[in-house]
């Protein structure tokens, strides 16, 4: 049985969980996020906790009966205090604006590169530098936020490009700086 599945997770004030079929709809102040409830995993509600047990031990129903919980435990703290993911953009003349549910982005393209802002998702630019990325689905933060860093990657040469706040790129020597020699 999985270790991170028999835990079980505490429910606090303010959210409400709603087992329909083979979804767990949980609400709270932030939004709502519905999970799915993967095969031979059975879930319920015990004194403010909720519980996921495996019904079996085949290999793949105890990876399961780990991940549901997860799941679960991860749109708890969406609800409550959400998540956020912040992108840095550098490069010169590169930046970001905002326009309604549009993203518009400058990085040395022709045009402006433009991205439409998913339902549950709210964006911030508080300088155009800077992305933030907040909503209540961590994978669906997490998935838009590598959607705005692939449009223009780091470049390890010079640097430029879109990047996590906190990601280190290491820059690699041109090939004047690796010692060639000229006879």
């Amino acid at each position: 049985m999985s270790r991170v599945g028999k835990q079980p997770i505490p429910i606090p004030e303010g959210v409400k969980i709603a087992v329909n079929g083979k979804t767990v709809e949980t609400t709270g102040a932030k939004g709502v996020v519905k999970t799915p409830i993967l095969d031979n995993i059975a879930v319920a509600l015990q004194d403010k906790q909720f519980v996921v047990t495996a019904g079996n031990q085949e290999k793949k129903t105890k990876a399961a009966h780990g991940l549901v919980r997860v799941l679960v435990a991860n749109a708890i703290v969406g609800v409550t205090t959400g998540y956020q993911k912040v992108l840095a953009i550098v490069g010169t003349g590169y930046n970001a604006r905002l326009k309604g549910r549009t993203l518009e982005l400058a990085i040395g393209f022709i045009k402006p590169y433009t991205l439409d802002i998913p339902e549950g998702l709210t964006l911030e630019v508080p300088t155009p530098q800077r992305i933030v990325v907040k909503g209540c689905d961590k994978q669906l933060v997490g998935e838009f936020a590598a959607t705005i860093r692939r449009v223009k990657q780091p470049d390890n040469y010079k640097g430029k490009g879109i990047r996590y706040e906190k990601e280190k790129i290491e820059i690699k020597p041109g090939k004047s700086a690796q010692g060639a020699t000229a006879k």
